[in-house]
């Protein structure tokens, strides 16, 4: 992976999204609820990374698996559902 690229694992029911700028980790976590619901449960963004779009970049990438792979984000991480909010075009990505 190299810096500032968004990487995406996943263990079984649990996942994360990853991105690393300047030595410094975000990360968005998830989990499955079947094949077409995915939970986005936590987003960590260290405060040297604050402000710099990090956290928006995951979620643009979650957003783009759920429509290339046809699931369905439910949005638990106040994070998270704040970005759905501020995107309405993402109406499509999401169950609320």
């Amino acid at each position: 992976m190299s810096e500032g690229e968004v990487s995406r694992e996943e263990t079984g029911s649990k996942g994360r999204y990853t991105i690393v700028v300047s030595g410094h980790e975000a990360e968005l976590t998830y989990s499955r609820l079947g094949p077409d619901q995915v939970i986005a449960d936590h987003t960590g963004v260290p405060e040297a990374l604050s402000g710099q779009g990090v956290g928006l970049k995951l979620v643009e990438r979650l957003v783009a698996d759920a429509r290339a792979e046809g699931f369905r984000i439910v949005p638990l991480c106040p994070f998270v559902n704040a970005m759905r909010r501020k995107h309405p075009e993402w109406a499509d990505a999401f169950k609320v």
